[in-house]
């Protein structure tokens, strides 16, 4: 067969086999139910970090405490960060902040409806600016995400790694070519990236049941696992976390993260990362003030440990309970703060620290 010939068919009938696909199959999702240019920003912001059964609660609080972007604006930074507590990279939590502020302060509350101009602002990359032009605003203009990335690639069998600069730039001029032969831009591009998530799945795509079969190159040439081609990622680093969890009658000392490092602006305790893993107290190198604040206090016979994965990060850490007396309450190294435990919850903390409390103070 001649895959050139027939790549020009299937570039033909994509979008109308799409759409007549997407308007059977879709999920009822509550973000496709608004043009809030506001709204589906935030959901698309939520949906870059998991996936859309992880998200929708997180959306659904979102608007339940912000309903508008000036909502969002007015709000501060630690309660936004405590709703986002669970999707990591916060960065991007941060810069939803910035952004709804820029819209409120520079924009009189409304969002720009052009993608050009959407590109313009902070925190809002080509996809964004693509679903929020395209959804709320009609404008003709493609997304390309990974479940696009997917399709395109096993469709018209393009094997070049998608992390590269030049496989983007194929795949971003097949996508504004395939886009211009919808009948609604919003709907096709909605109908593309559902049709990867619920069809044209990573692993075990539903082949046989694809209106599309006979026009997919992976599919006629045993492809599907090897589509679309990704460079190896990263190897994974690991880190050792030695926590000293100082308590005095209910209360817990924390302090706030301000390094450029994972978790910034995130609440843990005081904190001793080693070169390898280190289970006891007696073998922790300490500062001098905090090795005899440790020794006059009284140190749980226990160690809690626990772990968690990052993308390129494995944090394995170790928890140590140490009760003070009053008189050492003055003493605490510099930075970290006495909470409430009601205190402690209100505060936006990172998922290994939230584990940890649940379990010792849940």
């Amino acid at each position: 067969m001649n895959w050139q010939s027939d790549a020009n068919v299937t570039e033909t009938i994509l979008a109308p086999v799409l759409e007549g696909w997407y308007d059977h199959h879709k999920r009822d999702l509550p973000w496709r139910h608004t043009r809030d240019p506001y709204r589906i920003w935030l959901s698309e912001v939520i949906l870059q970090q998991t996936r859309v059964a992880q998200g929708k609660p997180y959306y659904e609080r979102f608007v339940a405490a912000y309903p508008t972007v000036a909502d969002m604006a007015r709000s501060d930074e630690q309660s936004l960060l405590r709703l986002w507590q669970g999707l990591g990279y916060y960065s991007r939590a941060r810069n939803l902040h910035q952004t709804a502020r820029y819209v409120t302060e520079h924009c009189a509350g409304k969002f720009p409806d052009t993608y050009r101009e959407l590109l313009k602002m902070k925190g809002i990359g080509a996809y964004t600016a693509a679903a929020v032009a395209s959804f709320a605003f009609g404008e003709r203009v493609a997304v390309v995400d990974g479940n696009v990335y997917r399709v395109l690639a096993r469709l018209f069998g393009i094997d070049q790694d998608i992390t590269t600069t030049a496989a983007k730039k194929t795949f971003a001029a097949l996508a504004a070519r395939l886009i211009e032969r919808a009948n609604d831009p919003a709907t096709y591009n909605q109908a593309v990236m559902e049709f990867g998530a619920i069809q044209c799945t990573p692993v075990s795509p539903d082949c046989l049941l694809c209106p599309l079969q006979q026009h997919c190159v992976a599919y006629q040439t045993g492809r599907q696992s090897r589509l679309p081609v990704k460079a190896k990622k990263s190897p994974v680093r690991d880190r050792y976390y030695s926590y000293l969890v100082f308590r005095n009658n209910g209360r817990l000392a924390l302090r706030e993260r301000t390094a450029r490092d994972i978790w910034q602006n995130l609440f843990d305790f005081y904190l001793q990362e080693t070169d390898e893993p280190v289970t006891t107290l007696r073998d922790l190198a300490l500062p001098d003030p905090v090795s005899g604040l440790v020794q006059q206090g009284a140190s749980a016979a226990y160690v809690v440990e626990l772990s968690q994965l990052l993308s390129h990060q494995r944090i394995r850490a170790f928890f140590h309970l140490i009760d003070l007396p009053d008189r050492l309450l003055e003493q605490l190294p510099t930075g970290l703060n006495w909470y409430s435990m009601d205190q402690v919850n209100e505060l936006p903390k990172p998922v290994l620290i939230s584990n940890y409390l649940a379990r010792e103070f849940g």
